[in-house]
């Protein structure tokens, strides 16, 4: 006997409850399936960005370098095509057909003609041409890891320039409750008639100011994450590694004089004198003659007086430039070629130049801000911290002044910014010295 609940067999609308748990069950997991990349992703930004990932993150397929490397390969293929013979023309045709009367047999010269002409350039030429881009894919390939040091060095500049934004942010926002603090204390005392306005007006203005400058770094800081975007996309989002790299010592000036020499960009400089030297060679050689030579056949039909068959003919030429009209062809490829000679050579040493110029500044500035660094650590920082300590228990025993107190502590920030402003200064330093110097990661 069925029981019934209404209309509907209980069993009925059990098995329908039953079905629609297992379905919203399945939608749940499905949701949650969905989830996880998503969820992957927002962990992912909560990770702290490292320089060493920054660094990865740009070298890995970077399209500057993958353009010049593209443009190395092109250069490669056309050095080995300039480096072969011209295509051999073919050539066929009838000859000496007559054209008032009779046909293909009618006169004895009437022929049907094949023929081949290869040319061949002024000797050496096609080796020079392929000298010359060779050189040239060279001076590409140089340019590809000179990008490689280019990105390396904006990364880590950015990379630095947005740790010191958020690094001096925590810094005058920890300081905030002080301030603020202090505010409430002297608004108190000012109440019941210890403190007089002036010293109330004084701390709200440097809360203010404290507000203020908060602003003006969120502001610097984003500008920060939107250079660094450029390099690492995405992650520029993630909150920067609060550990700067131990970059506390560089090699001595001449050995970093001496890794510049091998610069890639000196590298390519060298190889753009090497592809300007191959095409002073190729405009050389190529006032000497070019020539080629054509090999013919030649097919008669119809027969002699005698009856015997007419013979075939074959034909061999030798054709050569004429050394003439060359003032204003070869000559003027030739001074060409020697002026891109002269340029190539002027241009590297302007590079040598400057990069030494570079490589001199920055070693000096390495050396100051290592001095800086020291005083700050060894004297400024706990003077300052002092100071204030000192201003603010005279002021508390009625024996100082507060406008010593607010210098005091505003003195105290600035010195603990400038003293990561330094440190970053140094790590960028060395970013540019390990470019110029060729410093391994």
């Amino acid at each position: 006997m069925k029981s019934y609940c209404g209309r509907q067999p209980c069993y009925t609308r059990n098995t329908n409850s039953i079905r629609a748990r297992v379905s919203g069950v399945s939608c749940v997991f499905l949701f949650l399936i969905n989830l996880l990349p998503v969820t992957d992703v927002w962990a992912q930004q909560d990770i702290p960005l490292t320089l060493a990932a920054a660094e990865d993150i740009a070298l890995d397929q970077e399209p500057g370098r993958a353009a010049l490397a593209a443009r190395a390969s092109a250069l490669e293929e056309t050095s080995v095509a300039a480096g072969q013979l011209p295509d051999p023309v073919l050539r066929t045709g009838i000859a000496n057909y007559p054209t008032e009367s009779g046909g293909f047999t009618t006169e004895a010269m009437t022929q049907a003609q094949l023929g081949i002409r290869q040319a061949f350039p002024p000797g050496g030429s096609l080796a020079a041409n392929a000298r010359k881009f060779e050189s040239l894919a060279l001076e590409m390939k140089e340019n590809a890891d000179g990008r490689n040091r280019d990105v390396l060095a904006a990364v880590r500049q950015a990379w630095l320039e947005t740790y010191y934004w958020e690094r001096a942010h925590e810094i005058v926002d920890e300081s905030r409750p002080f301030f603020s603090d202090l505010v409430s204390t002297t608004r108190s005392l000012y109440s019941v008639g210890r403190k007089d306005q002036q010293d109330l007006l004084r701390a709200e203005l440097e809360l203010s100011r404290i507000d203020a400058r908060l602003i003006e770094i969120n502001n610097n800081h984003m500008r920060a994450i939107a250079a660094l975007s450029q390099w690492v996309g995405r992650d520029s989002a993630r909150p920067i590694a609060k550990v700067l790299p131990e970059w506390r010592e560089v090699p001595t000036l001449a050995e970093l004089r001496s890794g510049l020499m091998t610069h890639p960009a000196i590298n390519a400089a060298n190889a753009r004198i090497d592809a300007r030297e191959a095409g002073v060679d190729f405009a050389e050689r190529n006032l000497k003659p070019a020539w080629a030579l054509d090999l013919g056949y030649g097919h008669r039909n119809g027969t002699l007086p005698n009856g015997d068959p007419r013979s075939d003919f074959i034909s061999l030429s030798l054709s050569m430039d004429l050394p003439v009209l060359r003032k204003n062809r070869q000559s003027r490829h030739l001074s060409a070629a020697l002026s891109e000679r002269r340029a190539a050579n002027e241009s590297k040493e302007e590079l040598v130049r400057r990069l030494n110029s570079q490589l001199e500044a920055e070693y000096a500035r390495w050396i100051d801000l290592n001095r800086h660094i020291k005083l700050y650590e060894t004297q400024i920082l706990s003077l300052a911290d002092e100071n204030a300590q000192s201003a603010l228990r005279a002021y508390q025993s009625d024996a100082g002044d507060f406008a010593d107190v607010m210098r005091g502590y505003i003195d105290s920030i600035n010195t603990r910014v400038e003293h990561i402003r330094l440190q970053v200064d140094r790590a960028q330093s060395f970013a540019v010295l390990a470019n110029l110097g060729g410093l391994r990661r």
